[in-house]
């Protein structure tokens, strides 16, 4: 049965990759992109958290409203600013990360994570650990690929894209297991994966793994 899935997105540029890695599954997506959010938070001294929760809170019943089976939320930063004691819904909300961060939990063993936004670390960390601590503790090192982030911002996929690769090839004989935290590095890791045959955890693998399951989606092919 097609499923009809409603995604909240910080930037325009990850409905592509959600809907690529979901092209063989029956779904029909309504994508909302509200850069704003995020911007305001960054640049307004005046804006504050529970302006932002607020913020989030709307736009999440707005969703709701379009009878969707399942809110998916991609940004990290966004999930931050949700409280889900204030909501009542009767589908599910899906964080993008929480797949991922069981994944690296289960690892149990010193790892690397790499970013290329600045502005998402200290969000995506936080919850890490919150996450981890149904684990006990998660030795990772933060690792910023500077400078890289903005070639994406400006549409300079290639270019984005190339930068990772490069920083990757830096660790080609790193025991430690790797991973990327934003959905726009998943293209280069899989590149480079398929390139030196090393693994590269990455945060769109274990959503699609994760939904399969709790939507029960139903494959296009009928298999």
């Amino acid at each position: 049965m097609k499923k009809k899935i409603g995604c909240l997105h910080a930037h325009y540029t990850n409905i592509e990759y959600i809907e690529t890695a979901f092209s063989k599954f029956d779904i029909e997506w309504l994508h909302f992109v509200d850069p704003g959010l995020m911007h305001r938070v960054s640049t307004n001294e005046n804006f504050k958290n529970s302006d932002a929760q607020k913020r989030v809170k709307e736009q999440v019943e707005w969703i709701a409203e379009c009878k969707v089976d399942a809110i998916l939320i991609t940004c990290t930063n966004y999930i931050a600013f949700l409280n889900e004691e204030q909501l009542s819904l009767p589908m599910p909300i899906i964080k993008i990360d929480e797949p991922y961060f069981k994944q690296i939990c289960q690892l149990q063993q010193p790892q690397m994570i790499l970013f290329t936004n600045p502005a998402t670390v200290e969000g995506t960390v936080k919850r890490l650990n919150a996450h981890a601590e149904k684990y006990g503790a998660v030795d990772f090192e933060v690792i910023i690929i500077d400078n890289a982030f903005e070639f994406i911002m400006q549409g300079l996929g290639v270019r984005y894209n190339q930068e990772i690769m490069n920083f990757l090839y830096q660790f080609k004989n790193e025991i430690r297991p790797l991973s990327v935290a934003q959905l726009s590095m998943v293209e280069a890791a899989k590149r480079y994966e398929l390139e030196t045959g090393k693994t590269v955890i990455n945060p769109l693998d274990a959503l699609v793994d994760s939904m399969i399951v709790q939507l029960e989606l139903s494959s296009l092919s009928g298999l």
